[in-house]
């Protein structure tokens, strides 16, 4: 292939990722074949570290910060190792359309309409996503705390809501099941809450839209906690602590709505960014290891993981079949159960890849133990069945690719307290 001049291939570069850098919501690399980046003269890729166009540097729709800085050293000339130097371009390429599709910003503050404030980590969208019905205030976040970590909340006062969503353990579970109370065993694993501020839907299917609406229902599933409504209000009036917090958060005191908002809200603030990532993301060179860049290429080229984890909390908030579970029994149909629609038999949720390194097991069953294993499902292109995801090919990972992809999803553990303090969580323990 003769050598291309420098306009040529920095035009070409701008019509890959032109039009999706500074979008938000999406991680779209191409409107060409990602893998037609590799096709340039080794060569000439090399040997010459390639400049950024200006006309890169654009803004986010979240304040003034600057997705792509043109002139930036940690994208015009990160280390690459020999083996990968070949793929130079594209990997800077990758590390562009990245930051563009993720809108990785400045850590930020969000501002609740009560003129409270929550700090927002690096690499989140600010303001923090909060309903105008339900605004974040201290005492409602204290509150909702309290109520988060009491075992009270449980019909035989055995369990909270922290004995499946472990503080320790990325606020997911660590079994493949969630536990309920008498031993009894869930259908699913225990998802992390983290971030969950930014969630379209929850439950593994879906099934509702807000953590209002969600706080309640593992209160009264029988195989949770067990508790009806109305015996969760006779506990909690009966404590002169709660009739205090509920009145210092509410107007209309102790009531399901506002036991629902105060949990609300506390689970808002879980939140966790300025990874490894972000901090690269930002000029930090180092921040990321030679391994890790490498599987950050990957995940924006063949193995097309962008696709479903997107956006800057890294999901698309929608369901796919990937194949996890299907034909085992007892059977789970995911979405299917929601809706009833066959092509939603075996769709969940895709779960955020933030703190993912904190989360194992990992699936809506906990079927897959270790980020290894489930980069090799994925490489393998998921369970055959009719529902499954267009996107679900094999890949044929190497194990170099493997560990690769594995490094950078472990850099993607952020700076959530792991083990938050206070007597209400000390006495749930």
């Amino acid at each position: 292939m003769p050598p291309r001049s420098r306009s040529r291939r920095q035009s070409r570069a701008a019509r890959l990722a032109g039009p999706h850098l500074g979008d938000s919501h999406t991680m779209r690399p191409s409107t060409l074949p990602f893998d037609e980046a590799l096709s340039w003269p080794a060569g000439e890729v090399a040997h010459s570290a390639p400049t950024v166009p200006r006309r890169w540097k654009v803004k986010t729709r979240v304040g003034d910060s600057d997705v792509l800085r043109a002139r930036s050293p940690a994208v015009r000339s990160p280390k690459v190792p020999e083996a990968i130097a070949p793929r130079r371009f594209s990997l800077l390429l990758g590390l562009a359309i990245l930051g563009g599709a993720l809108g990785f910003v400045d850590e930020a503050t969000s501002h609740s309409a009560s003129g409270d404030t929550t700090k927002v980590p690096l690499g989140l969208d600010s303001p923090l996503p909060v309903p105008g019905e339900n605004p974040l205030t201290p005492e409602k976040v204290a509150l909702g705390r309290r109520l988060f970590f009491d075992p009270t909340l449980s019909r035989n006062r055995s369990i909270s809501c922290s004995s499946c969503h472990l503080p320790g353990h990325g606020f997911g579970g660590n079994s493949s099941l969630h536990s309920g109370i008498d031993g009894q065993k869930g259908r699913r694993n225990a998802p992390t809450l983290l971030n969950r501020a930014y969630g379209e839907s929850l439950f593994w299917d879906g099934r509702v839209a807000t953590l209002e609406i969600q706080a309640l229902r593992p209160i009264q599933n029988p195989t949770e906690m067990g508790m009806s409504l109305d015996e969760l209000l006779q506990r909690l009036g009966g404590d002169p602590e709660y009739r205090r917090g509920f009145d210092a958060a509410f107007k209309d005191g102790i009531n399901p709505q506002n036991v629902a908002r105060a949990l609300a809200s506390f689970q808002r603030t879980l939140l966790t960014g300025n990874s490894a990532v972000d901090q690269f993301r930002h000029g930090d060179v180092s921040a990321l290891s030679e391994s890790a860049r490498h599987g950050l290429w990957l995940f924006e080229s063949r193995g097309v993981c962008w696709k479903c984890h997107s956006g800057r909390n890294l999901t698309d908030e929608k369901l796919h079949n990937t194949g996890v579970g299907w034909g085992r029994t007892p059977e789970d149909f995911g979405r299917f159960e929601v809706t009833g629609k066959e092509e939603d038999r075996g769709r969940f949720k895709t779960p955020t890849l933030r703190d993912v390194a904190r989360t194992a097991p990992y699936m809506h069953d906990g079927s897959l133990a270790s980020l290894r294993e489930v980069v090799q499902f994925y490489s393998r292109g998921g369970t055959p069945n009719p529902n499954l995801d267009p996107v679900m090919k094999p890949l044929q990972l190497s194990e170099t690719e493997i560990r690769s992809l594995v490094d950078f999803l472990e850099a993607l553990t952020g700076d959530a307290d792991p083990e938050p303090q206070g007597r209400d969580e000390k006495r749930a323990q």
